[in-house]
């Protein structure tokens, strides 16, 4: 008889058993975030398929935007936002991240994210302007915000003694309750593999969240890193969990291909100025 994964896991003489208060699968700034803003007296485990360092937060380049200027508006974001997403995009949630983008970030400055800085303006931070944005709104940490946010925010969690770190970690898949007595299930944890010792183990969690990103890697070429394959989507849809806009996948236009390397990404500054500078527009140039 050929058995799923969970099947194996609960018969595997191997199994171990753990309990945290709250089992975060997914080690970039969602899930390291999440669990820094916790209570100290809650036991988390944060788990990671590979190295922390291995996630898309760390290769992220750009920026993270957010209104930090006299001269822009909360109202200024949700409707450059409203305009670029073509009118798909839920006004509410955007205006819910747009007002508490300013807070967010001087939380990260808080962690120790040393973003790029100007001065005079913007409380002394360098912002640039991208995308759609009508105003520069974007903070970022040179060329390398991504990497820049996840060691400091790896960092704290590395100091913090109720948070455990679990690199090298595989979910496999949710553990649920089952549905009898008329009570409604539930996820109790996860069976998660262990791959420095090829054991399945048993995480325990009075909360488990799910962190862990996208599935770009399901295409055969991409600049995201390898574990972006869209299983903790899988999972949670698994155990009833909705799952929409799963059509919303970035193709960037700036991903270096050779077919015989590993694709990755340039930025966006660096491909504009370099045109810019092809075509002779000095004053285009410069103001970039």
């Amino acid at each position: 008889m050929i058995m799923t994964p969970r099947q194996r896991a609960t018969q595997s003489p191997m199994n171990r058993h753990h309990h945290f208060d709250v089992l975060v699968i997914g080690g970039g700034a969602a899930g390291l975030s999440l669990a820094l803003r916790l209570p100290a007296d809650l036991k988390i485990a944060i788990i990671s398929k590979k190295a922390l360092t291995e996630g898309s937060t760390y290769y992220a380049q750009g920026g993270i935007a957010a209104v930090l200027d006299e001269n822009d508006s909360i109202e200024s974001h949700v409707e450059d936002t409203i305009v670029a997403g073509a009118g798909l995009c839920d006004e509410e949630m955007i205006r819910h991240i747009a007002e508490r983008g300013p807070e967010n970030i001087q939380w990260l400055r808080g962690e120790g994210v040393d973003f790029t800085r100007q001065h005079p303006p913007a409380d002394g931070l360098h912002l640039t302007r991208e995308g759609g944005h009508s105003k520069r709104r974007v903070v970022h940490a040179a060329d390398a915000t991504g990497r820049e946010v996840e060691v400091h925010l790896e960092e704290d969690a590395r100091r913090r003694d109720n948070i455990q770190l679990l690199e090298q970690h595989n979910a496999i898949d949710l553990i649920l309750t089952n549905e009898d007595e008329g009570c409604e299930r539930r996820c109790v944890g996860a069976y998660i593999l262990n791959t420095h010792s090829s054991h399945v183990e048993t995480i325990l969690a009075n909360v488990t969240v799910v962190a862990t990103g996208g599935a770009s890697k399901v295409y055969l070429y991409t600049s995201n890193p390898d574990v972006s394959t869209g299983d903790g989507i899988a999972m949670a849809w698994r155990a009833g969990c909705r799952a929409a806009n799963m059509e919303f996948i970035q193709f960037h236009p700036t991903c270096l291909y050779h077919p015989q390397a590993k694709s990755f990404l340039i930025t966006e500054r660096f491909v504009v100025k370099a045109v810019a500078a092809a075509a002779g527009w000095k004053p285009f140039y410069a103001s970039l």
